[in-house]
């Protein structure tokens, strides 16, 4: 199903796109790869596609063998993405962001950046403190604890300064399938750092209510100027 956004970013035209049911992940490429085509020939406008996977790994371009734990777990796909391994399926929000980064400066690090800020603010709807950790991309939460948990992660691929890929949300998936790799190069029973859901962290919410405040804080973010960090982009970028 997709949603007309009015237009915006400076004269750009933004459609949504919510996926009714899991997209096979070669599927979701492909069609993202069109897509950026089309934003940078011109003839298309910018999209965020909203999407479940069915359970699946994923390989960045960064991604090392000895991090593939359960091999004949979970099918694996390799990703022209940058990052390592990641998991994704049903009950985690997939939000991929095809945008035309010449208009917003031609600056991965702040996309990254924009994109952190965005599940932050999506999170705060929920009464969530997503938090930025150096060294450690995505969007983590400290829990009574103090054991921090990554419940969002990102990577992105630029190609023509047309970003796609994006970010994950973890809603309610089974946390369990992360066990059959090391998410990020961050291996727990080392870091002490784990993965969290909102399940997890005691929220029921509905993926609709996500989607609402995706929505709602994406203009938050994307529709002013914004001072960015510096970022370590060996888990999130790849360009091509």
């Amino acid at each position: 199903m997709a949603l007309q956004h009015p237009p915006q970013h400076k004269g750009s035209r933004l459609e949504w796109r919510l996926g009714d049911a899991p997209v096979p992940y070669e599927e979701a490429v492909a069609e993202m790869e069109r897509r950026i085509a089309a934003i940078r020939d011109g003839g298309a406008p910018e999209l965020v596609w909203l999407l479940e996977h069915p359970p699946l790994y994923t390989a960045g371009t960064s991604a090392r063998p000895e991090d593939l734990l359960d091999p004949a777990g979970l099918p694996v796909f390799r990703s022209g993405r940058g990052g390592q391994y990641t998991y994704h399926g049903p009950g985690q929000r997939i939000a991929y962001a095809m945008l035309d980064l010449e208009r917003y400066g031609r600056d991965v690090r702040c996309h990254v950046w924009r994109l952190e800020e965005w599940i932050i603010a999506t999170l705060a709807r929920f009464n969530v403190t997503g938090e930025r950790r150096d060294g450690r991309i995505g969007v983590w939460v400290v829990g009574p604890d103090g054991r921090e948990d990554k419940i969002a992660a990102i990577g992105v691929r630029v190609r023509r300064w047309v970003s796609y890929h994006g970010v994950a949300l973890n809603i309610d998936p089974d946390l369990d399938h992360y066990r059959g790799i090391v998410p990020c190069g961050i291996a727990p029973d080392i870091s002490g750092h784990g993965v969290t859901s909102l399940a997890r962290l005691g929220i029921a919410v509905a993926m609709a209510e996500v989607d609402t405040a995706l929505r709602a804080t994406f203009d938050e973010v994307f529709a002013r100027p914004t001072a960015c960090a510096p970022l370590t982009l060996s888990c999130i970028a790849g360009e091509g």
